[in-house]
């Protein structure tokens, strides 16, 4: 992650950033990173997700809505900084290199979304969130606003910004 934080003097992009480089950083061989990965996206994903993840929490001791604003509210801090920039240069390699796209939703965006559609189920359960919609078009709602920001560099990742883009979208998928 040091080699591509843009804080660091020295760093690079992830279109920049190559297997000899990530090796010669770690004081291994090229051998021994495709032991483990079978390219640089998957030891970028890998590190990355191990910090996304206790960053953005999704917390089962809280009513379902609760929890997904936390998480939403987290992931917008997170994307704020230095790991938006480097999310969305993960999104645009993966959009010209189908190992990375695979790669990607292999190990963030399913297991990711897997989370929210089992909190987005208890919140339907819990009757704060109609039943008429699958997880999986809650989900895209409830991360599209943030992704578009993200990728377009459009709007701000503010808390109250964020929140009451959150209420917006609840107003459209609240339980009547």
């Amino acid at each position: 992650m040091k080699l591509l934080d843009e804080r660091v003097p020295g760093s690079m992009s992830v279109q920049q950033l190559s297997i000899e480089r990530i090796a010669r950083e770690a004081g291994v061989s090229k051998t021994t990173i495709y032991r483990w990965w079978p390219n640089k996206a998957s030891v970028i994903i890998d590190t990355f997700l191990e910090n996304h993840i206790l960053a953005t929490p999704m917390r089962e001791d809280l009513p379902a809505i609760d929890a997904l604003r936390e998480h939403v509210t987290a992931l917008a801090a997170l994307y704020a900084g230095h790991e938006g920039r480097l999310m969305a240069q993960l999104i645009a390699e993966s959009q010209y290199d189908p190992a990375t796209l695979d790669e990607f939703k292999k190990h963030f965006w399913r297991p990711r979304r897997d989370v929210v559609n089992r909190i987005i189920l208890r919140a339907i359960e819990e009757g704060s969130i109609r039943g008429d919609r699958t997880p999986d078009e809650i989900a895209e709602r409830i991360y599209a606003p943030i992704y578009f920001k993200l990728l377009f560099q459009e709007g701000s990742f503010d808390l109250e910004t964020i929140g009451a883009g959150f209420d917006l979208l609840l107003s459209g998928v609240a339980a009547r």
